[in-house]
């Protein structure tokens, strides 16, 4: 039988330099940060993986006992993804995510591959709506985070996860609405959205391996 440890336990294992631990937990999480970047930069986003691991590594001290580790990564994932934002357009303002979409903020088409009609049509929708209510959407349809979860992650109240994750729905029907395909392929992705949501997260996933 193989003992699974718990993030928690690796994270002691990790502090106490036990490497393999470390390694461990990246490659648990791996397949989770390539989701949270694929669909909100054009690029290959290795590069802000990469980034991502680097800062958990040297940060790793900084996570509370009674803390989730998944939490502390995906809010450095944030932190990684504001900063690119920033570096690609150093002589204009601090992009505003709340309002900015990740379309606008890195233009070019989701490099996602091998996704079915209806699946293109949602990707290219959350891309559209600004990048706070994309990632609350991600988080929750991909990575299965309840809204205490994301609370964590974003730093912000419970409430206000919440309404956001209320806004993020509502802005992406509309978005949906406006986006150039067939009134049949809409209305299947409109009416199932929960399910093309979380089906999403296999096709996101299938585009790094």
């Amino acid at each position: 039988m193989v003992l699974v440890l718990t993030d928690a336990e690796l994270l002691v294992a990790w502090r106490d330099g036990k490497q393999t631990a470390g390694e461990t937990l990246f490659e648990r999480y791996f397949d989770a940060v390539s989701r949270f970047f694929v669909n909100k930069v054009p690029e290959d986003p290795d590069d802000l993986i990469q980034e991502t691991f680097v800062a958990c590594l040297r940060g790793r001290d900084r996570v509370r006992q009674d803390g989730s580790f998944r939490s502390y990564l995906f809010a450095i994932a944030c932190n990684v993804l504001r900063s690119h934002f920033r570096r690609q357009r150093p002589t204009m303002p601090l992009p505003d995510l709340e309002t900015a979409s990740s379309f606008e903020l890195a233009p070019g088409p989701s490099t996602v591959m091998h996704a079915l009609e209806e699946e293109r049509l949602l990707l290219e929708s959350l891309r559209r709506i600004p990048v706070e209510l994309q990632v609350v959407l991600e988080l929750h349809y991909w990575e299965n985070m309840t809204t205490a979860d994301m609370a964590g992650v974003l730093d912000v109240p419970l409430g206000t996860v919440r309404g956001r994750l209320r806004r993020a729905r509502m802005r992406l029907t509309d978005v949906l609405a406006q986006m150039p395909a067939e009134g049949s392929t809409r209305q299947r992705v409109t009416n199932g959205l929960d399910d093309w949501g979380t089906r999403l997260r296999r096709t996101v996933t299938a585009r790094d391996h």
